[in-house]
């Protein structure tokens, strides 16, 4: 059996990939971040992909164009959450036949993601109702459902997706003889 290869925990940390991100975030291209660092672009071309260490002068330099804090680059692991289905709260945002879960953590709130199975015949409130979110999302993963917008209907198949503002008005249902299971995610 073949050894896996382990790190050792002495091993260097890498910060590249989260320089770029940070980059990324304030739009910035490498040629802007290496000009306004005093720096050339093939050396942070390099720091971002960690072929080379940056001396603590240029990522100072770094930190200070990308207005953040050195010990950012140096902080643990994102805070990574894992809800299991089983565990996955009940949620009631209306409707009939419907059975929804709160499927990422209860307190995150730029994204929140509903798994819902609407029954045959299952139906939203008669009125068309709007969400208190940016965007919100509606991916079916199985079955067929049906979502009203003014002037339009949509009819989904398993596999379809539908993008719109939180604001705009609708309702759904399920038109067909077996449970559809779908996906809304709510983001600001």
């Amino acid at each position: 059996m073949k050894a896996l290869p382990i790190e050792s925990s002495e091993a260097a940390v890498r910060v590249g990939a989260r320089l770029r991100s940070h980059r990324l975030r304030a739009r910035m291209t490498i040629d802007q971040l290496a000009s306004a660092a005093g720096l050339t672009k093939g050396f942070v071309s390099r720091v971002e992909r960690d072929l080379t260490s940056p001396s603590v002068d240029s990522l100072v330099r770094m930190c200070r164009v990308l207005r953040l804090e050195v010990g950012e680059l140096f902080a643990g692991p994102a805070e990574v959450e894992l809800v299991r289905l089983a565990d996955a709260p009940h949620v009631d945002l209306g409707g009939e036949g419907i059975e929804e879960q709160l499927i990422t953590p209860a307190g995150r709130r730029r994204v929140q993601v509903l798994r819902a199975r609407v029954a045959p015949g299952g139906r939203g409130e008669e009125a068309m109702y709007t969400m208190d979110c940016e965007t919100e999302v509606l991916h079916l993963i199985s079955g067929c459902f049906r979502l009203h917008v003014p002037g339009r209907t949509h009819d989904l198949a398993a596999g379809d997706t539908v993008t719109m503002p939180g604001s705009e008005p609708h309702t759904w249902e399920n038109p067909g003889d077996e449970d559809a299971v779908l996906l809304w995610i709510l983001g600001t």
